[in-house]
């Protein structure tokens, strides 16, 4: 029955198109792969306006690495891709920012490119193929970074400023949970599964103050720790059981020998604490509130309830999966109209604004006392100007 129920829950997940197709699949390693290219051709072009020697610009390059849903295998049909551009000692912020951004607004493949700067891991967005890159940038001290780098080598790992950092750390939280789960099949379906629950229920996404890719990755991977050889229908029962009567604000940790356990139990600055898996002292960026906290918690109580009892002959995971009745539920809401008279600004516009959203919170909680944002955004059609609605 339990085996019933995985595989019920399998169709589920390509049924609402969150398994990609081959076709897509393959869409998406060429544009990798076209991507990487390109950011060879641009060190070695600032290799040559540097005027290195002739044989560093024969050996330089660069690479990049996949991070997010994708970097973990759990993407979409829908997904962007987050890859960071990983350069040699001598290329810059500024290279980046100039000379790739050239680069890539010349291509015919390329479309809405913008930079996003004045945040804390500053990116540049744009559109390939048809595919949203979110694409950051950090310079490791080498001249030469190979194709197939190992991020977790020490090596690679020296000297590097914080902004590099902050966007490096992204890649070696997803390459430390892909090398600590037992089995990462297993661990990608209940990802998939755990994401989809936490977007239905308006749970998901850190700018709104909820938990976000990594921190869903990192409870998951947890849980499959936990219960190595469960099925997959098992360990989503045993996810909800297990948050929805967590200790916060014990932190939840990865298992990994080569790390000291954290001396501190309790981290009480945050109201969620998980600790990122390449740090002893390390958490993830959390924008948990009060309100949210109280809406996650509800949520897992809903889910360990709906699954406690998988063997049910009503059980259904279209009852666990139901969308959050927002109308349902609330009386009084708060609408953020954005708009722009041209569709490229309205990106930084939005940017701009999202990443804001927290401050709102706190002062809605300060007056309202409750406050419950919901993930979503949308467009009205009858609205000409480029706008998004929250």
């Amino acid at each position: 029955m339990k085996e019933e129920r995985s595989l019920s829950l399998l169709q589920l997940m390509v049924n609402e198109g969150l398994v990609p197709s081959l076709e897509e699949e393959e869409n998406r390693k060429t544009v990798i792969e076209k991507l990487k290219q390109i950011v060879v051709a641009w060190v070695k072009r600032v290799a040559w306006q540097r005027r290195l020697p002739k044989q560093d610009i024969a050996v330089t390059s660069a690479t990049l690495l996949t991070y997010g849903s994708y970097g973990l295998g759990v993407h979409g049909s829908e997904s962007d891709i987050d890859a960071l551009c990983v350069g040699p000692y001598f290329a810059t912020m500024d290279d980046f920012f100039i000379v790739l951004y050239n680069m890539l607004k010349s291509r015919p493949e390329v479309s809405e490119i913008y930079c996003v700067k004045d945040v804390k891991v500053p990116l540049m967005r744009f559109v390939f193929d048809g595919i949203l890159i979110d694409l950051p940038f950090v310079q490791l001290k080498v001249l030469v970074v190979p194709e197939n780098l190992d991020i977790l080598n020490p090596v690679f790992l020296r000297d590097i400023d914080e902004t590099g950092w902050k966007s490096l750390s992204r890649v070696l939280a997803n390459t430390q949970i892909c090398r600590l789960v037992p089995d990462l099949k297993k661990f990608q379906s209940m990802l998939r599964c755990v994401k989809f629950w936490a977007k239905r229920r308006g749970v998901y996404g850190n700018l709104n103050g909820f938990l976000g890719g990594i921190h869903l990755a990192i409870l998951a991977a947890f849980v499959c720790q936990c219960d190595p050889f469960v099925g997959l229908s098992a360990l989503i029962s045993h996810f909800f059981k297990k948050f929805a009567f967590w200790p916060w604000p014990r932190p939840v940790e990865l298992q990994d020998e080569t790390l000291h356990p954290t001396l501190n139990p309790t981290e009480t600055r945050l109201y969620m604490p998980i600790r990122l898996p390449f740090s002893s002292y390390e958490y993830c960026h959390s924008n948990i509130t009060k309100s949210t906290f109280y809406k996650i918690r509800t949520e897992f109580l809903r889910g360990h309830n709906l699954t406690k009892d998988l063997l049910k002959f009503d059980f259904d995971w279209h009852n666990v999966l139901e969308p959050f009745p927002y109308t349902k539920k609330y009386a009084w809401f708060l609408k953020i109209f954005l708009s722009a008279s041209k569709q490229d600004e309205l990106g930084d516009w939005v940017g701009w604004i999202k990443s804001r959203f927290c401050c709102l919170l706190f002062k809605l909680e300060e007056v309202q006392g409750l406050c419950d944002p919901n993930p979503a955004e949308y467009i009205d059609v009858n609205i000409a100007d480029p706008h998004v609605i929250f």
